[in-house]
């Protein structure tokens, strides 16, 4: 077909009456395609006689009409054909997409768990490490109390780092040297003796922006807590070991004392007066878990239990001075010259310098014995210190005992005077032992040994 297109159609014409005839062929009505005079590029189809004139747009459009049909009818089958597989398909997908999202929200789950997990585990720990932090500071108050309570030893703790200012208030106070006439080391304790810790919690700061630094910050809180608490531990430590030297010290120096000057230690105690005291026996026993500390403690009370009874033993030793201020002699012990005949003569004690009306201190614990007149001594007063020790003091202005009297460390008993063979105001000052007079230095010696702790 070209730009006309015609069609010839030929049908045979058939009758009922027409059966047994033979047949004959008529010409068929031909339909032909009359080329227009127009010159369009237009179609014609001519059927029967009949022209329809189509042009090129409407022709492409039932043409195309024609092939969407087509296709529609394609797609059409090939979706009632493969329908349940394409909604299996959808549903497999829909299903894998969901147990995606499952999959992940369980993930997330897990995650936030173990997040919470975490976070409980870190604050049961920090909950741990606080709880040991504040029974370890109990403890360290507990001992800062027990050192409060020593009568050579602080319980107060001093700062580390001196704050601005502290030095120039800062003095330096010795331990107060103990005088000869004293029995024991006398101790003073700074005002601030009441037991308390340095260490401070840190100063709260802004909270963390995220759980690791908050995490972090904790951790460093525990940490200083715990160096603070490690320093407060060892100035402890230190102030404890430094006491159980001294008493120590002193407990050998004491023996040592009695031994040179030739005393028995057990016949000294047991002249020992006994006083009003008593009570159930309780030994002294240790806890299983006591620590280094408290076992150091302990060995410290049972070391001043021993020196308390040492100091109540030596309280009948006369090593004191028997007056006060610098000690001058104007003779000593043993062979001189005597003051009033010019010959070599035997002096059984010491001549103290003093004036006239100085008060005369008992040198030891005792009781009197002699107070009165006794020849070239003039007034003198005898003290027995018991086991054998005794002391006398002449040429004395005044007495202020008398026989049978128990005097104390420190009393004093009468004035310097110039009674007797006395060229002048002095103290003359005996030691005896078993009635034999001994050198009176040599105890004054252990005094000043002793008073050196």
């Amino acid at each position: 077909m070209s730009k006309s297109s015609a069609q010839y159609s030929q049908y045979p014409q058939h009758h009922a009456h027409d059966h047994g005839r033979a047949f004959h062929r008529r010409p068929a009505a031909v339909a032909t395609a009359i080329p227009l005079p127009d010159t369009d590029d237009a179609y014609t189809i001519v059927h029967h006689g009949k022209q329809v004139r189509l042009g090129p747009v409407v022709f492409w459009i039932v043409v195309g009409t024609v092939v969407l049909l087509g296709l529609w009818s394609a797609a059409t089958a090939t979706y009632f054909a493969f329908r349940d597989d394409v909604l299996t398909r959808l549903i497999a997908r829909q299903a894998e997409m969901q147990y995606a999202y499952e999959d992940r929200i369980a993930e997330l789950r897990a995650k936030v768990d173990r997040t919470t997990s975490r976070q409980l585990l870190d604050q049961e720990q920090f909950d741990q490490k606080l709880d040991q932090i504040m029974k370890r500071q109990t403890a360290l108050e507990s001992r800062a109390t027990a050192l409060g309570a020593m009568p050579d030893v602080t319980g107060s703790i001093p700062r580390s780092t001196p704050q601005r200012g502290d030095a120039s208030q800062t003095t330096t106070q010795g331990t107060p040297k103990p005088s000869p006439i004293s029995d024991t080391v006398i101790f003073v304790a700074p005002p601030d003796r009441e037991a308390r810790l340095e260490s401070r919690a840190p100063t709260v700061v802004a909270p963390p922006t995220n759980q690791f630094a908050k995490n972090q910050g904790f951790d460093n809180v525990v940490v200083r807590l715990t160096t603070s608490l490690d320093q407060v531990e060892r100035r402890q430590m230190a102030a404890l070991s430094a006491v159980e030297e001294g008493m120590d010290s002193r407990m050998r120096r004491m023996r040592g004392v009695v031994s040179d000057l030739g005393l028995n230690l057990a016949n000294l105690e047991a002249a020992v007066p006994r006083t009003a005291m008593g009570g159930p026996f309780v030994p002294v026993k240790l806890t299983a878990n006591a620590g280094v500390f408290e076992k150091q403690l302990s060995r410290i009370n049972t070391t001043r239990a021993e020196m308390d009874r040492l100091n109540r033993t030596l309280a009948l030793v006369p090593y004191r001075k028997p007056v006060i201020g610098e000690v001058e002699f104007t003779s000593g012990f043993g062979v001189r010259s005597d003051p009033f005949l010019g010959r070599p003569a035997m002096h059984t004690g010491l001549d103290f310098r003093a004036a006239t009306g100085d008060p005369v201190r008992v040198t030891a614990n005792g009781k009197v014995v002699s107070a009165g007149w006794s020849g070239g001594y003039g007034r003198m007063i005898e003290i027995d210190h018991g086991n054998g020790l005794a002391t006398r003091y002449g040429h004395l202005s005044e007495i202020n005992v008398k026989v049978g009297e128990l005097v104390k460390i420190g009393q004093v008993v009468g004035l310097v005077g110039s009674t007797g063979r006395s060229t002048g105001p002095h103290l003359h000052y005996e030691t005896r032992i078993d009635g034999e007079a001994v050198d009176p230095q040599k105890f004054l010696r252990a005094g000043v040994r002793l008073s050196a702790g």
